[in-house]
């Protein structure tokens, strides 16, 4: 590694820093996209690994109180010295980061643009458990790869550069925790998605899909996490949205689509935004993509897809390469956890997928201050009845991790939100209508389906759409839309 970087870094250029001969003009467009992304620096202790000639350094040292700039390379280390000390609030130093310590809770962000994928998978877990020491808690880890392949055009007599799947990277970074004692006790920390994202300015400038970013939260970890997982993400991704779990949901729905109705009721639902072009949408939950094509394609519109499961997004972002759309883009994100400008969207849009969301009122929030003045809210989502709920329902709630309300209750959080011009609809009549034209359909499709999956693939989806029309029966499960504008 030593060897690679001294090659490199002879003229301490950015060229040199990025191996690209393109590498000036891909940081004009790079550049603000990456710091769009981060979480406020302002009072913040900073900790900037990887830091190079400061190509970012000094843009953190404008907002941050303090940021300590690390950087293994001599030369690169003094280019940043020279450029950025007249700051007050820097620091620099020349570290091998497998061999770095910081004391616990140093920092409140750790920023770093690829450093990692030059470590092993066992120094990239050592150093992911110090982070989560360096960090105090509520801190931030922000970290950007190359993933899958080389992105940079400059040759190399040889490559030490590891080019894990972004999965890989998610898997390891969550994965790995750390226990800290306070007194007599002890606490178990580890990191949660808050986005994970492909670079825009890559796939605008190199149509190159492989540089992928990521932004994590230190959280508390509670050691007893739902069927053994130890976040919800990993539940998602491992339960119920299997990529084959995904693919035989978009069987019964129809192509591009993993929520009740498919198509027919996006049409629906969507004919009520008067959507126009231009207009920018967020969906929340947006599976793997078929709204969102939907309605770029109709409307023209721009479309920010998130959805906290990576194997939708990894299969919406295949579609979106199919679909060749520029104005629809998707990101593996936590909604309660991802930030944005306050008025940003015309549109925040949801389907069936909120019902996992503990807090709805303070996301109904979040909701409102992304809206620009006269924008709309348009959900549609799973509902209960009145309890007390039969041991069935109870049972198959918890089994999924749903946390459901009554339509009227729905409609009363969006209206505490700050929303006016609520419409909250029970709509368990179209729900059961629907479901029992998709059994219908399923059955007319058998033998593909089979062929396509399994038998036991098509009874457990036959058997999952019999007992939703049980539940609805018993008044137990309900299917309720909701519309709203922001004043």
């Amino acid at each position: 590694m030593t060897e690679f970087w001294k090659e490199h870094s002879r003229q301490a250029t950015v060229e040199e820093m990025m191996l690209d001969s393109h590498a000036q003009e891909l940081t004009q467009h790079e550049l603000p996209e990456i710091l769009s992304l981060l979480p406020s620096l302002s009072g913040q202790r900073v900790l900037e690994l990887g830091a190079g000639i400061g190509r970012y350094t000094s843009h953190l040292l404008t907002q941050a109180s303090h940021v300590t700039a690390v950087d293994f390379m001599e030369s690169f280390v003094e280019k940043n010295r020279q450029d950025n000390s007249h700051y007050s609030n820097a620091s620099f130093l020349q570290a091998d980061v497998t061999k770095l310590d910081f004391p616990k809770n140093s920092f409140d962000i750790i920023f770093s643009n690829w450093l990692l994928m030059y470590l092993s998978d066992e120094e990239l877990t050592s150093l992911t458990e110090r982070m989560l020491g360096w960090l105090s808690p509520g801190g931030y880890l922000f970290f950007r790869e190359s993933c899958n392949y080389q992105s940079g055009d400059f040759k190399r007599t040889f490559n030490p550069t590891h080019y894990r799947s972004s999965a890989h990277y998610s898997h390891l970074m969550t994965t790995t925790l750390r226990e800290e004692s306070e007194g007599a006790e002890k606490q178990v920390f580890g990191f949660d998605i808050v986005l994970n994202k492909t670079v825009q300015t890559y796939i605008k400038m190199k149509k190159n899909q492989n540089q992928v970013c990521w932004l994590l939260e230190k959280v508390g970890r509670d050691t007893a996490c739902q069927e053994g997982f130890r976040t919800f993400q990993q539940f998602l991704d491992n339960q119920q949205y299997t990529r084959k779990g995904i693919l035989r949901y978009e069987k019964m729905f129809g192509a591009g689509y993993v929520s009740t109705g498919g198509l027919s009721t996006t049409k629906e639902f969507v004919d009520l935004l008067n959507l126009n072009p231009g207009m920018k949408v967020l969906d929340v939950g947006c599976g793997i993509g078929g709204g969102n094509f939907y309605m770029a394609k109709a409307f023209g519109v721009e479309v920010l897809g998130l959805d906290l499961s990576a194997n939708m997004v990894d299969i919406a972002i295949e579609r979106a390469m199919e679909e060749k759309l520029p104005s629809v883009h998707f990101e593996v994100a936590d909604a309660t956890k991802r930030e944005f400008p306050e008025a940003s969207f015309d549109v925040v849009y949801s389907r069936d997928t909120i019902l996992h969301i503990d807090d709805k009122l303070a996301l109904f929030k979040r909701f409102h201050s992304w809206l620009k003045p006269g924008g709309q809210v348009l959900i549609s989502d799973y509902c209960c009845g009145e309890k007390p709920w039969t041991p069935q329902f109870q049972e198959y709630v918890k089994q999924r991790g749903y946390v459901l309300y009554t339509p009227p209750q729905y409609g009363k959080f969006l209206q505490q939100a700050g929303f006016s011009n609520v419409r909250a609809e029970d709509r368990t009549a179209q729900f059961t209508e629907v479901i029992q034209t998709e059994l219908e359909r399923a059955a007319a499709m058998k033998d593909e389906f089979i062929k396509e999956f399994s038998e036991e693939d098509y009874l457990a989806i036959v058997n999952g759409w019999s007992d939703k029309l049980k539940r609805c029966k018993t008044g137990d499960q309900r299917w309720g839309l909701f519309h709203a504008t922001r004043n």
